[in-house]
């Protein structure tokens, strides 16, 4: 049986602070320069967030993409979309918020929605020149 590996797209607006408690506020500002600014900075996040499996052969499909894009918006886009994501969602309370942070958050939030053993990659692109790839390792 064929593998495949089946992408959907969406793209949220969120803004974030780069901040580790961790660190001390001089590391802080040396390690993330202006993302560390007290009131934060935002972006337009792309996740791509892909599945793999066989092709049923009843159906010829691996997964439902209505089922797909559902997934991802009562996840990532009901909690994230338009948020702070410091203050607003509570996995990034004590939690930096940087992309391959969010992208395993992503992750374990769409996990428990999708069929088992299907999620195989969630990308997070920041910028268009930065992103995240995570395979739930």
């Amino acid at each position: 049986m064929p593998v495949v590996y089946l992408t959907r797209r969406a793209v949220f607006s969120a803004s974030h602070r780069l901040h580790s408690n961790q660190l001390s506020e001089d590391e802080n500002r040396q390690l993330f320069g202006k993302c560390n600014h007290p009131r934060g900075h935002g972006h337009n996040y792309a996740i791509e967030v892909t599945v793999r499996g066989g092709i049923d052969p009843r159906t010829g499909i691996v997964m439902n993409l209505t089922e797909l894009k559902a997934a991802i918006e009562e996840t990532v886009m009901r909690s994230m979309d338009h948020r702070n994501l410091n203050l607003d969602v509570p996995q990034f309370q004590d939690l930096n918020p940087t992309a391959e942070n969010i992208a395993v958050v992503c992750w374990q939030m769409l996990e428990d929605h999708l069929p088992e053993g299907l999620l195989h990659e969630v990308v997070i692109r920041e910028t268009e020149n930065n992103f995240v790839r995570y395979r739930g390792e």
